[in-house]
């Protein structure tokens, strides 16, 4: 049950990284190092993604 709290967890955190990036780069001009930060971000995102789907994905068992 624990894997699928911190599955849940992960993708929520990988929605957080996604907005964050997008959020900051409308607030803040970003232009020296733009490519880096989403880049990284993206990055993050996607590892925490598949991270959390990795984990909270449950395969039930016939019986």
């Amino acid at each position: 049950m624990w894997k699928e709290k911190l599955g849940n967890y992960l993708i929520d955190i990988s929605k957080y990284v996604l907005t964050g990036i997008v959020i900051a780069s409308l607030f803040k001009d970003v232009e020296d190092k733009r490519f880096l930060i989403y880049t990284l971000g993206l990055l993050v995102a996607m590892a925490t993604l598949i991270a959390g789907l990795i984990l909270s994905n449950k395969k039930k068992e016939d019986k």
